[in-house]
């Protein structure tokens, strides 16, 4: 149990001890804990009892609760409230917008037991009826319930990425004269999976041996489905070894890249091998991740996809100035100890109230500290940096004589995320507008399989960026992949830069970085286009290059 399932536990527990009304403080310390834990890196199960009890946030309750945890998977506590909570009751509090008491009102006093139904009460606007729910409120329920329906069974791929390998390296060894490959949409690199799919010459019978410690899905004459122990869905494809190479390449590609290809039922594939299989139609080998029927076809061959290693600087980034858990030395420091040569410090601006947003005299405070740092780390350089809010109107947080003094901006939407696409894009068009704006920070406000994010036109967005020099961060963290990869290729047409932006709150939250480069490359982006794959030198002068 890692500590993201330790944080989702404990404030399923919170939420169920609220709406069950239960201490209030004991509501409040563990809804506290969970989410301190979700920033905290350092796998919990790795450390002492005295080394968790000096964890912000971890009282005894707390501590014997994450005890519990790390030994049997839950803590009784949780156990005795999850009994008495309807199935469908639970569900209705991972809705995003349905808190605690929302969920007692709908459960207790309009009797609705399921998503499902409450879904039914939305559309015959019943909810209006009770006091708190008013059209707004309603339209915003069904809106949520409709997204969650729509996520019932999928995962993160940054969330199955390692299990995924890990049982891969399990089947090779096990049967190391059989041949075993990732193929599907784990092979392609999506950003969110229903299943991990594996191409193997097992037979079916060492297959069914294998799984036996597995929860079994389904059998099918060539295909087997099983849970694993964290509950992500595995689906195995048998083959021949002689046809190993076609199955390979035909459970690999999108329906779209096939159609690219020139492919219908009746083509006869030739070739031994992927790269020949290619040849035939007259390509060159495509990368797995590119198979997606975007564009792929029109660059073959003349890409150099952007690599992890080709990263040379972090930008957005924040410390504990504002919410971060780390200070800017640590921060700065560990970015230095892992070879990068530059860091862009964003933390959150005045208005980002509930993330501590900075005050006019604590950015003067940073940046002092950061002349300090830098003084210290040469040649490794911090860049003063904000993540200033995009206000209702359009602007920028902070007054201009004070947003001069950054070396970088990053301009974002926090709040309100509920509006139309002409509200949208107004308040986004005027920030790229802003000549202070350098980067453009995760565009829709989405986080995957959790919220949608506001509706956007991509184009139009990119043409304001193209045509104000602003770049486009494509925010690494696995949850919000924000730019999505499938708008690189018009961005790569218009000339705009990608920045491949971890949003670190923690020195660890670096290695988001690779969840990054993988959606980038699905999307085609190259290293000459990638804004922090430019040396120290190279990024500077692009600073350098003031807008008017």
């Amino acid at each position: 149990m890692d500590n993201y399932d330790i944080s989702t536990l404990l404030g399923t527990y919170a939420k169920l001890a609220e709406l069950h009304e239960e201490n209030p403080f004991k509501v409040k310390a563990l809804s506290a804990a969970a989410f301190n834990i979700k920033k905290f890196k350092d796998p919990l199960q790795n450390m002492s009892d005295e080394t968790l009890a000096a964890l912000p946030g971890i009282g005894k309750s707390v501590l014997s609760a994450i005890k519990n945890l790390l030994q049997t998977g839950t803590f009784p506590e949780l156990e005795q409230l999850i009994a008495k909570t309807p199935p469908g009751v639970l569900e209705m509090l991972k809705v995003k917008g349905l808190g605690p008491k929302k969920v007692g009102v709908i459960w207790r006093n309009m009797g609705i037991e399921t998503i499902e139904d409450l879904l039914d009460a939305c559309r015959e606007n019943r909810l209006v009826e009770f006091p708190g729910f008013g059209l707004k409120t309603q339209h915003e329920i069904q809106q949520a319930i409709q997204f969650a329906l729509n996520a019932r069974g999928w995962f993160h791929y940054a969330r199955a990425e390692a299990p995924a390998i890990q049982m891969l390296e399990k089947l090779r060894t096990r049967f190391p004269a059989s041949r075993t490959e990732f193929t599907g949409d784990f092979r392609r690199n999506a950003i969110v999976l229903e299943s991990i799919a594996i191409l193997t010459t097992l037979k079916e019978t060492e297959l069914l041996e294998f799984t036996t410690t597995n929860q079994l899905e389904r059998v099918a004459d060539t295909e087997l489905k099983f849970r694993d122990a964290n509950g992500y869905l595995f689906a195995f494809e048998t083959a021949l070894a002689s046809d190993f190479e076609k199955q390979w390449f035909l459970g690999t590609g999108s329906a779209a890249h096939f159609q690219a290809l020139g492919m219908d039922e009746n083509l006869a594939i030739q070739g031994q091998t992927e790269m020949e299989i290619y040849q035939h139609f007259g390509f060159p080998y495509i990368l797995p991740e590119r198979r997606e029927g975007i564009g792929e076809l029109q660059s073959a061959g003349n890409e150099a996809l952007i690599e992890f290693k080709d990263l040379k600087g972090i930008l957005h980034n924040h410390t504990t100035y504002s919410d971060g858990l780390h200070s800017l030395r640590e921060m700065a420091e560990h970015a230095k100890k892992l070879g990068y040569e530059y860091l862009g410090i964003c933390d959150h601006s005045r208005t980002a109230g509930y993330a501590q947003g900075l005050s006019n005299e604590k950015v003067l405070r940073q940046m002092e500290e950061i002349d300090a740092l830098n003084a210290e780390l040469a040649p490794f350089r911090i860049f003063k940096g904000i993540e200033s809010d995009i206000l209702n109107d359009g602007s920028l947080d902070y007054e201009p004589d004070l947003l001069a003094k950054f070396d970088l901006i990053v301009a974002s939407i926090h709040s309100p995320l509920n509006m139309t696409e002409d509200r949208a894009m107004q308040r986004l068009i005027k920030a790229i507008e802003n000549p202070y704006t350098r980067i453009l920070g995760h565009p829709t406000g989405r986080l995957l399989l959790v919220r949608k994010g506001y509706p956007l036109n991509h184009r139009y967005l990119i043409d304001a960026c193209a045509a104000n020099s602003v770049a486009i961060e494509l925010n690494a963290h696995p949850f919000r992949l924000d730019l999505d990869w499938t708008h690189i290729p018009y961005a790569l047409e218009k000339g705009v830069l990608i920045s491949i932006n971890p949003d670190a709150h923690e020195k660890e939250g670096y290695y988001d970085m690779h969840y990054g480069t993988l959606a980038a490359r699905k999307g085609g982006l190259t290293k000459e286009m990638t804004l922090n794959a430019k040396s120290l030198q190279e990024f500077e002068t692009w600073l350098s290059l003031k807008r008017t």
